[in-house]
Order: C-alpha cells, then structure tokens, then sequence
C-alpha cells in the first residue's frame, strides 16, 4: 500500500521526518554530512565545511575523536546495556564522580539523562521533589526569561521565551512568569558583560516574587549566557543579584548549561566564570562531545540528602528516570571526554583562544548588514538587519554558507559563532573570511 504523498525513490529522503528543518525545502536540495574530522564535515558532493558552530555547540573537542570510538566500542562488547532501576554499573558512578570534579564546590551529585531537554525536565522534577520533601508544599510557580530557551520537551517549552516554541503548543504547563531579556540597547556591540541595567533586570524576579507571594515561587531558571537565542550575555551584577533574591526568599537557583558547560567560557562551567553557584545546574552537548547522546542534572548535595533523607526507608525516593539513563555507551563516551578535556588542556585553550576569536568577529562590525554582536569565550552571536520576512535572510545565508563550504548555526537573522576548542587561529580566520564573503556576495 503507497504511502498518500510520500515519493518513495531507491534513495528517498521522503521517509525521515527531520527536526527543526524546513523538509520541502531541504529534501529539494538536501545538504548530507557524510564525513566528520577535526575541525570540518564533508557534504554528499565532496565538499569541505570548517565547523563554525561545533556542529550545535557539543563538538568540543573536534569531530572523529577515535579515542571516544574506541571507548564506545569497548563498552558495547563487554556490556551494551544494563537497566538503571534498581540496578547499576561501574561506567554511571564514575562519569559522576569526573563530572563532580568540574562543578563548583558543594555540587556534588548527578543524574544522567539523554539529552539537554530531559534534564531541564529533571530539575523541574527535583525542584518540586526537594520542597516537598521539606514540607513546603505552597512553592509550585517558575521563574524564567524572555528569549530563553529551555529544551523542547513540555517543561522546557513552558520555561522558554521563544515566541514561535509557545505558539505551536499551547498546552504549556501554568505558573511560569518571564523577566525581562538582557539583549537591552544600552549594551550594543558590547564584548562580554554589558555594563548598564543589571541590577533593574535581575529585580524583575523579586517583582514577581513580591506579586505573587515569595513562598510560591519555586524556582528561578536561567542561561548564564542565552545561547540558541543569540548569545545574550547577562550584563554585569545581573546573575550576582540573582543569587541574591533566591538566598532571599528560598527560591532555587537553576543554572542551564546545556551549552556554557564543559568550557565554551574558557572555565569547566559558567558559573565559575560568573563566580555565581547555583543550587542546581543542566548539562548536555559537550559532555560526549557529540559521539552519544547524554545530558545530566548536578545538585547541590543539600538537595540531594533531603530528598534522600526525608523518604521513608525502603522506599524510592525520586519517582524519575528514563530507560536510558546511564547508558553504558554514552557513560564510556563521557569517560573519554573527560579525559580528552584534561590531557588535552582544552578548557585551557579554550580561554587563551577567546581573545583572538572575539577581535576577529568583532571585525564584522564593518559590513553594513550588521546590526550588533555580542560574545563571551569561544561564543559569539552576529545580528543581521531583517528582511522583508523575519528569519527569511538568516535561513538563505545558512545554506549559502554551507555550499560556501561553513557551518554556522543560526536563529532567525542571528547567526552564532561557537568553535571547537581544538580550532587554530588559522580556522578562526577561515570561519570569518568565509561569513564575510557570504554576507557581501548575499543580495535578497
């Protein structure tokens, strides 16, 4: 029986729904990755790309590490799968305890998930299961952001600031007020923390406390620097007077990480760049450096004692998990990553390559069409001014750039910069030189 629509060929694209794509437009001209190396991708037609964007920010440590491989391979012949309730195996513990030596101090405990969604999902769950625990059953409202982005499962889509995400599910979960962005006219073209309207936007959470009574709200959710809405870093005294409103009130502090964390500020996690710990913090992307799909929650281990603590012996004390969890596989990845992390000093290089990266993207300054940039470590956002159509322009340039032989990730007409950390500079100029030549030769 045909499929109604479906063009069915010996080599169809027809049959895979592709995420976050336009698939009429990309199955008319598909661009397939069918090699990855270092710092590039080679498309279907023989054509190299330098990775510009570390795929979607998790390639931290360059494409084709054979030591992750190997790893993966070992693990899969010794054991491929062990389920996580009521069971365990060594690989889980001792991703753990690598993660626990990157966190800042007094973060202490881990749960692993599959991707940077489910774990915002996670500490949703972890936020309601820690004051119940403590008896305060009243905290049952969220704080999050205008043009943040939390995931897309329905927690994180409910969390999220992106208008166009909220609009196509309404079925959000209720009791979540937003702030204000950061992304304020005062701070253009500033590089790193902007130095005006700090404190006013942080006590955006302390109105909203004071509006709907300090006791019900749970917790506040935040970026240290928003990512896929464009890099929007806090300005100064923004993430401080955070902390400050949630010691304040008992609110906990979430810190999504999903992309700051594992070094794209030069530090293990943003927070420390920040000098800002939070009560809980999201982790994804660059924990396999891509190779498997993993995300994780870390907690603060009065968080954890609580929970733990309060339940009645012999009981399960978190009513959470996924299948997944754990993996075996994705475990032996994080192991590798670690690893790659510490021999290869790329934190390190991370933070010595930020300087130069920042002047250079900071040189687009010049064209016409730009109407900001904003970047902190190997992190950078570049505003484009709006076509007719909102988002039109950004999405022709990114596949314009692709056969210009650059990958770039972009949100609407901002695209953002974020490379490995294994890059050169020679690969930083090759990045710019590329996303010069395609802004100039661009006619719309």
């Amino acid at each position: 029986m045909e499929t109604a629509g479906a063009k069915v060929t010996a080599n169809s694209l027809e049959e895979h729904w592709m995420p976050f794509t336009q698939n009429r437009d990309f199955k008319n001209n598909p661009r397939l990755v069918v090699k990855s190396e270092g710092m590039y991708l080679w498309d279907h037609k023989g054509g190299k790309v330098v990775d510009g964007s570390s795929s979607l920010f998790n390639v931290a440590c360059g494409h084709g590490r054979k030591e992750i491989a190997e790893a993966v391979y070992a693990q899969l012949q010794q054991n491929d799968y062990a389920a996580p309730f009521q069971m365990g195996h060594p690989g889980g513990f001792a991703l753990a305890k690598e993660v626990t030596k990157l966190t800042p101090k007094g973060i202490g405990h881990v749960f692993f998930t599959n991707s940077g969604s489910e774990s915002i999902d996670t500490a949703i769950k972890m936020v309601y299961a820690y004051h119940a625990a403590r008896g305060d059953h009243k905290r049952h409202r969220f704080v999050s952001r205008e043009r943040a982005y939390h995931g897309v499962n329905i927690g994180g889509v409910s969390l999220s600031g992106m208008v166009r995400n909220r609009e196509a599910f309404p079925g959000v979960m209720p009791y979540v007020s937003l702030m204000r962005h950061t992304h304020i006219p005062e701070n253009k073209f500033a590089r790193g923390q902007g130095e005006h309207g700090g404190m006013e936007l942080a006590n955006d959470l302390e109105r909203i406390a004071l509006t709907y009574g300090p006791g019900t709200i749970a917790a506040c959710f935040v970026e240290p620097v928003a990512g896929s809405t464009g890099c929007l870093v806090p300005p100064k005294g923004y993430l401080e007077r955070l902390r400050e409103i949630c010691d304040k009130y008992g609110i906990l502090l979430v810190f999504d990480e999903v992309i700051t964390g594992f070094g794209r500020l030069g530090t293990p996690f943003a927070g420390q760049a920040f000098g800002v710990t939070p009560d809980i913090m999201t982790m994804a992307k660059a924990l396999t450096n891509g190779a498997q799909p993993m995300g994780a929650v870390a907690v603060k281990d009065e968080i954890y004692d609580t929970v733990v603590e309060k339940a009645p012996e012999g009981m399960i004390e978190f009513f959470h998990g996924y299948t997944y969890s754990a993996h075996p596989a994705a475990c032996a990845a994080g192991l590798a990553t670690m690893e790659i992390f510490k021999k290869d000093k790329l934190f390190e290089k991370a933070a010595k390559l930020s300087p130069y990266f920042l002047d250079k993207v900071w040189e687009l300054k010049s064209l016409d069409a730009v109407t900001d940039i904003r970047g902190m470590g190997l992190m950078a956002a570049v505003d484009l001014k709006p076509g007719k159509v909102p988002g039109a322009r950004g999405n022709e340039l990114q596949k314009r750039m692709f056969w210009n032989g650059l990958h770039i990730k972009w949100t609407g007409d901002t695209a953002i910069l974020a490379p490995p950390f294994v890059a050169e500079k020679a690969h930083i100029d090759e990045i710019i030189e590329k996303f010069r030549a395609t802004i100039v030769a661009f006619k719309d």
